[in-house]
């Protein structure tokens, strides 16, 4: 198996990190790369305020997801939680130690790689791995590389060394980005997910209300809290939102609101989940205490008005956009019907499903709650009250 090294302090991961490694691993043909943030850089100091190590391990994670790299991408945690200095060629020996028959190549940009035999133990480090140089134009970096990549070859014999040209590498400054960030911009040169976590939790001087946001800084914030997979279900549902509140006299923002953060705690786990009801103190009844599907939209409801301040129609639409229930308002309808039918959704009936919502929502609903409890019933499973008594009143 070959597999690649990006290391960085990811101070914050932006869309340059994002760019190169993607077009690095198609390039390289990796079978896995290992994203690493630095715990403690050896040739820097952080700047004061930076966030904390995890921080910035979270917000790599997210970048990773946004990588398009799915199964081949992950990130690596050894040097946050070593003690000390993060230097490469123990982190190499570590990885060696951990991969001992495959093949380790460590990625790096130009400066890294014209300064390389200045690191610490540089001849560990081509003992360990091959070294992967990329630069954004032929023009730009070959004059360097040829040069470099001469010596290194003399100075080290072992040494295994392939420079590549990546024209699509988004070039960013950290430190430039860090000071946009403090003056309210930079979002454009950040992933999607990892602008908004800066924003949640007010990293790099920004100060972004919560409770307030527009639904520019909205979108991202929601983001961050979903596994990469669930984006585009996200997204999908924001947009039939759109669609079918302007088809039915809805107010369009409080669907776009309720859309995007109706699946913010979906990715937590049972614990977390049933910590969250006791937090916000939820009561379940006892199918909700087994079924973890069911609580992310209880739990997705209490954090969206806790930390977003939504009213309680919106709130009201997050809790029951999973089961549904009697005499549903306009907007639960939306919610309930835009989760069901996004363009990402594909299983047996759901273009009847959509043709029925557009001629007639009721009926659409209706088509929807059937489905529901045929599906579970036809797989064993209980079905909540709350589904059941949505669909005879319905009928009724």
């Amino acid at each position: 198996m070959k597999i690649g090294i990006y290391g960085g302090t990811f101070n914050p991961p932006h869309l340059g990190h994002v760019t190169a490694a993607r077009a690095a691993a198609e390039l390289l043909k990796l079978d896995k790369l290992l994203l690493v943030p630095a715990g403690l850089p050896p040739h820097k100091n952080l700047p004061a305020g930076s966030p904390t190590p995890q921080q910035r391990l979270e917000m790599t994670r997210l970048a990773a997801e946004q990588t398009g790299l799915g199964g081949r991408v992950e990130v690596a945690d050894l040097e946050v939680h070593r003690e000390g200095k993060s230097y490469t060629s123990d982190t190499l020996a570590a990885l060696k130690a951990r991969y001992p028959d495959d093949e380790l190549w460590l990625l790096m940009g130009t400066d890294m790689f014209l300064t390389l035999q200045a690191w610490h133990a540089p001849e560990e480090i081509f003992a360990l791995a091959g070294i992967a140089a990329f630069g954004r134009t032929e023009e730009d970096t070959e004059a360097l590389f040829s040069p470099q990549r001469d010596y290194l070859y003399k100075t080290y014999p072992q040494a295994r060394i392939f420079t590549m040209t990546i024209p699509g590498v988004v070039d960013v400054s950290s430190t430039e980005l860090r000071a946009q960030l403090a003056k309210g911009g930079g979002g454009h040169l950040l992933p999607p997910a990892v602008y908004g976590y800066i924003l949640r939790h007010g990293l790099y001087g920004t100060h972004a209300d919560l409770k307030h946001l527009p639904l520019a800084q909205l979108r991202p914030v929601a983001l961050s809290y979903l596994k990469y997979q669930r984006i585009p279900h996200v997204l999908g549902t924001e947009q039939e939102a759109i669609r079918l509140a302007e088809r039915y006299g809805a107010g369009v923002e409080k669907a776009r609101v309720a859309a995007l953060l109706h699946d913010c705690t979906k990715k937590l786990n049972m614990e977390q989940q049933l910590e969250l009801c006791r937090r916000y103190g939820i009561v379940l009844d006892e199918l909700e205490q087994k079924a973890l599907k069911l609580l992310h939209a209880k739990t997705g409801a209490a954090v969206a008005r806790d930390v977003f301040g939504v009213d309680d129609e919106i709130y009201h639409a997050i809790w029951w956009h999973t089961t549904g229930h009697a005499d549903m308002t306009l907007l639960e309808k939306i919610i309930y019907l835009a989760d069901y039918i996004e363009p990402s959704r594909d299983f047996p009936g759901v273009d009847k499903l959509r043709r029925t919502c557009y001629e007639d929502l009721d009926k659409g609903l209706l088509l929807g709650l059937e489905m529901t409890v045929r599906e579970m019933t036809d797989m064993g499973n209980p079905v909540h009250h709350a589904t059941i008594e949505a669909r005879d009143a319905l009928r009724r």
